[in-house]
C-alpha cells in the first residue's frame, strides 16, 4: 500500500491516537520525505488480514484484489465486497 501524505496537525492527531492505544493510528504515513510505520507488533497474520479486510470494506474496495466496487446489493443497499470479476469467480461458481 502506498503512504499516505500527512501534515504536521495529522501527525499530531496519530500520536495522540497512538498514545491513546486506538487502533486509527496504525498505518503508513509520508511526512516531510519520512516514511512512517505504525503496526502492531508480532501481530498474527489473521490479525493483518482482518485489519485490511474492514479497511478495504470501508473504502468501498474489493477484498481480494482492492478494484473500486461499482455495483450495490438491491436488498441491503450497500456495495458488494467484492468486484464484479471475483463475484464471478468466487460467489457464482457453477
Amino acid at each position: 500500500m502506498e503512504p499516505t501524505t500527512i501534515t504536521s496537525t495529522r501527525l499530531k492527531q496519530i500520536t495522540d491516537n497512538f498514545k491513546k492505544g486506538l487502533e486509527s493510528s496504525i498505518g503508513i504515513y509520508l511526512f516531510k520525505g519520512l516514511r512512517i510505520q505504525v503496526s502492531k507488533y508480532k501481530a498474527s497474520g489473521s490479525e493483518r488480514f482482518a485489519r485490511l479486510y474492514h479497511k478495504r470494506r470501508e473504502n468501498g474496495l474489493c477484498v481480494i484484489c482492492g478494484a473500486k466496487v461499482k455495483e450495490k446489493n438491491p436488498r441491503t443497499k450497500k456495495l458488494y465486497r467484492l468486484c464484479s470479476d471475483h463475484r464471478d469467480k468466487i460467489d457464482r461458481k457453477s
